[in-house]
């Protein structure tokens, strides 16, 4: 086996050094499912900012296992990881309402090229967050 075969499969092996990626992997696959649905409910029928409000708490759950355990090995309480995530959301679902408004509604930006924006910045604020306020695996008091 080559150094750089051994370097790749690290990058996704629970525990690895890289939560980022693991992060990438578990983000790019829940989203890619998320846009596509905010995409045919959309062009069926949902005003955008109504497909997210459906759309993300659904993503969010299907998240919280992946991440908690994939991404950031969470060792913690899961109601303790659980609060904080939902926390993070609603600070994430905020930001992505608020692009969605500001470019979509108030600049006239497509809304579908928005919400691929939205989802890239919403996920760099969730990657700070989860990573040390959420699954910081920091002990907790009893």
């Amino acid at each position: 086996m080559s150094a750089s075969h051994g370097r790749l499969a690290d990058l996704f092996r629970k525990g690895t050094r890289y939560p980022i990626v693991r992060y990438g992997i578990v983000g790019v696959l829940n989203n890619l499912r998320g846009y596509l649905i905010y995409l045919v409910l959309t062009w069926l029928w949902l005003e955008p900012k109504t497909a997210v409000a459906i759309m993300y708490p659904v993503g969010a759950a299907m998240g919280y296992f992946g991440h908690a355990r994939y991404s950031f090995s969470y060792e913690g309480s899961a109601s303790y990881g659980a609060l904080r995530y939902c926390i993070a959301h609603a600070i994430g679902y905020t930001a992505n309402i608020g692009i969605l408004y500001v470019l979509s509604d108030k600049l006239g930006f497509a809304h579908q090229l928005v919400q691929i924006f939205a989802i890239f910045a919403v996920a760099g604020i969730l990657y700070i967050l989860f990573r040390y306020f959420v699954f910081s695996n920091r002990p907790t008091s009893s």
